[in-house]
């Protein structure tokens, strides 16, 4: 039995196995250099990451008056700044993976906002975002008011990891605004009722025919008299501050004529505009047009639009009061003919050729106590509690209340209510 041949392994074969060698060395090389380049990049990223890390921690570490506190999914603790030991008087050692974000809240505030962890993020998982007043417990078992900023924590790779929880102490601030709130409201009741008294027995002195005034005396009385009226409207206002800050606050509602509202805002302003040579004009439609509301709360807010109106415009100026139906878009516009996806609403526009706001002030406009410079420069007169108060009555409407101003030419209010 003979043993089989092998063939002869050609010049070409060879060639042909040394030219495959060539490239599989080629592609080795070239995913070799990949890899180290792919390397350096991991390199670099990690390098990045950790510079990025270390940037955090210290921008966290060094704010010492805001509590930062990062949590995961379920609640536990994974970050903790020295504003958090400063605020809870516990060390990070103490409390990273070891205790829950809600072990730092009272049980029965918790349970009042829905239980648990959910009360605390429920609304930022919805929204976002949530800023409110918590109640935290301290080490020593001390409460303290704190604000909260509730933002979801995401991780490197973008995915939803947890809970940032940044908390400002509010506990003297709000002890404060409660001291101030009830002595204001201490002392508009003790105001309030001379006021009454003297407003009662000018009024008796006034309109007593037995005993005729001279002109002279009606005069100064009647000066007596619209300060003293001055004086409890501060009074009035006031008291309305201090009910929405304690929560009192309520409506009576009823169907409210809006075209009444308005007869009774211009003839409360008719004697002011006259005495400062303003033009005081009424634009109303022909048909009635109704409102679901309070009808002596609304007639403060036009009120205050109108008065307003008033002290801000010069002698010889206008203030127009105007009212109109028509339907509100989704976008917020405005149109007198009803289209698809609208809802009806009533406009009441205030407009005046006074001096105007600036433009950097409009935002500060409804803040209690805030004046614009038009108006402590050209002496008008005020406290800075009225359009805060209006925009309250609008809000608890359900409407808006807008305003457009150029400083020098005029400004307009418009309130819109829904129907």
């Amino acid at each position: 039995m003979t043993a089989v041949e092998e063939a002869p392994v050609t010049a070409d074969e060879v060639a042909g196995l040394r030219a495959e060698v060539a490239r599989l060395t080629d592609e080795r090389d070239a995913l070799r250099a990949q890899m180290q380049h792919r390397d350096g990049e991991l390199e670099v990223a990690t390098r990045m990451l950790a510079a990025r890390a270390q940037t955090m921690t210290s921008v966290i570490d060094a704010v010492t008056e805001q509590s930062i506190i990062g949590t995961d999914l379920d609640g536990v603790v994974r970050v903790w700044n020295p504003g958090a030991e400063k605020l809870l008087g516990l060390p990070r050692a103490d409390v990273v993976r070891r205790r829950l974000i809600t072990d730092f809240h009272l049980p029965e505030e918790l349970a009042g906002a829905g239980g648990g962890l959910t009360a605390l993020v429920e609304l930022a998982r919805v929204e976002g975002r949530d800023v409110r007043d918590w109640t935290y417990v301290t080490a020593t078992g001390e409460e303290r008011t704190v604000s909260v900023a509730v933002t979801p924590r995401s991780d490197d790779s973008g995915e939803h990891a947890g809970w940032n929880f940044v908390a400002t102490d509010m506990t003297e601030v709000r002890a404060s605004e409660r001291l101030k709130d009830q002595f204001v409201g201490l002392i508009s009741h003790e105001l309030r009722t001379p006021l009454s008294s003297i407003l009662g027995y000018l009024e008796l002195v006034l309109d007593d025919p037995d005993q005729p005034l001279t002109d002279e005396q009606r005069s100064h009385l009647g000066t007596v008299e619209r300060n003293a009226q001055r004086l409890l409207r501060l009074v009035g206002d006031l008291l309305f501050t201090a009910q929405v800050e304690a929560g009192h606050f309520t409506l009576q509602p009823e169907d409210v004529d809006l075209a009444g509202v308005l007869r009774a805002a211009e003839e409360t302003a008719r004697v002011a505009a006259a005495a400062g040579e303003v033009q005081l004009d009424l634009v109303l439609p022909a048909g009635r047009v109704t409102v679901r509301g309070d009808a002596v709360r609304l007639g403060q807010a036009c009120d205050n639009l109108v008065s307003n109106a008033v002290k801000f415009t010069p002698a010889g100026g206008r203030v127009t009061l105007a009212l109109q139906a028509g339907w509100r878009a989704a976008d917020g516009g405005f149109t007198a003919e009803e289209r698809p996806g609208t809802t009806p609403v009533a406009r009441i526009a205030v407009s005046d050729t006074g001096y105007g706001i600036p433009a950097a002030e409009l935002d500060q406009l409804f803040t209690r106590f805030f004046r614009a410079s038009t108006a402590r420069r050209n002496a008008v007169k005020g406290v800075g509690l009225g359009l805060s108060i209006t925009r309250t009555i609008t809000t608890a409407h359900g409407g808006t209340l807008d305003v457009a101003s150029v400083e020098g030419q005029g400004t307009t209010f418009t309130l819109t209510l829904p129907r």
